[in-house]
């Protein structure tokens, strides 16, 4: 029986040390559910994981805590042909293992108490993430390339559709290495490239934009409000939350902005998506010194971070206007912080 790690593995593991005791966490009589919230990242690296065991479980169900409305991922999806359950069918009963990618338990108030046995992400560590495999690396770009490293590792070689999920993981949550990444994912890039069907790629990347983005665009411009070298927009409520991070990554193409600010409400909760291209600036650092004091969930990486914070905790007046209330608190950080 393996013990509970308290903490991710330490930098002098390898990866074959990482895979082998990854692969002694299951056995043939197992049931395990791969929990994540979908986007390309999440899913390819849960496909790899389901791979990674091919044979070593009984079986092996992919759920998301998501609803995935954007064009391209439901594309993703689709052509790709990959099987997705939404987490409303899952029976805990029937799980003998479980494991949480691209994520950690305390960015989802229902899984705080839930006992993991395996949680790989790429996001900076917190709260309590314990279970019988932990690999937590926050400075790769893609969680992606964390399961690239692990089929490598054990010489499974990826098929077309994996391969070719796998890269377009990688390829979005490193906006094509725009965001901080490391060499380890431009090698999983290079190593997937001759693997992959690049005209799949292509059709998902055509498929971003439809009729609802394009009146989204609309009214971003309508409540656009720059200061400095910052744009901020709050779009009321929205129906998604991945349109605040479509039109987070639209805003930064201005050649004048270095950083974009954008809200909006998702089921009671105040969400702000930060996107930076500033060398000097740490917006997980920003949105955690802004908005952890509210509750929820705020931080992200350098490039890329997102705060998640219950309206509840808002007091009435910043509630009924939250662009103000934004705006006033990111102006108060860059006085406090002299950030030009």
């Amino acid at each position: 029986m393996i013990s509970l790690m308290d903490q991710p593995f330490s930098k002098s593991i390898t990866i074959a040390e990482k895979c082998k005791r990854l692969l002694e966490v299951v056995n043939q009589e197992d049931t395990m559910a791969i929990l994540i919230d979908a986007d390309p990242d999440s899913i390819s690296s849960a496909l790899a994981l389901k791979r990674f065991y091919w044979r070593k479980a009984r079986k092996i169900t992919i759920y998301h805590t998501n609803k995935i409305q954007r064009a391209d991922n439901l594309a993703f999806i689709k052509l790709l042909k990959i099987d997705l359950k939404h987490i409303r069918h899952l029976k805990p009963k029937e799980i003998s293992k479980w494991s949480l990618l691209d994520s950690q338990p305390h960015h989802h108030p229902q899984f705080e108490k839930q006992p993991f046995d395996i949680i790989i992400d790429h996001h900076p560590l917190g709260g309590q993430s314990k279970a019988f495999f932990v690999d937590i690396k926050p400075n790769y770009g893609a969680n992606a390339t964390i399961l690239t490293e692990y089929l490598r590792s054990v010489k499974i070689k990826p098929s077309p559709e994996l391969a070719t999920a796998l890269f377009y993981g990688i390829k979005t949550d490193t906006n094509n290495f725009v965001r901080e990444s490391l060499p380890n994912d431009i090698n999983a890039f290079r190593y997937l490239y001759p693997l992959i069907n690049m005209n799949i790629i292509k059709k998902i990347e055509s498929s971003e934009i439809t009729k609802k983005t394009l009146i989204n665009y609309r009214m971003a411009m309508e409540h656009l409000v720059f200061y400095k070298d910052a744009v901020l927009i709050d779009m009321g409520q929205v129906d998604n939350p991945d349109t605040l991070v479509i039109i987070a990554d639209f805003f930064m193409r201005l050649a004048e902005v270095s950083l974009s600010i954008i809200s909006g409400i998702y089921e009671k909760k105040l969400i702000i998506i930060f996107r930076s291209a500033a060398f000097k600036e740490d917006v997980g650092k920003i949105a955690e010194d802004l908005f952890s004091h509210l509750g929820g969930f705020a931080g992200g990486h350098r490039s890329a971070a997102r705060a998640e914070i219950p309206l509840e905790n808002i007091n009435q007046k910043d509630r009924e206007k939250l662009g103000t209330f934004i705006l006033k608190t990111f102006k108060i950080y860059c006085k406090n912080n002299r950030r030009l």
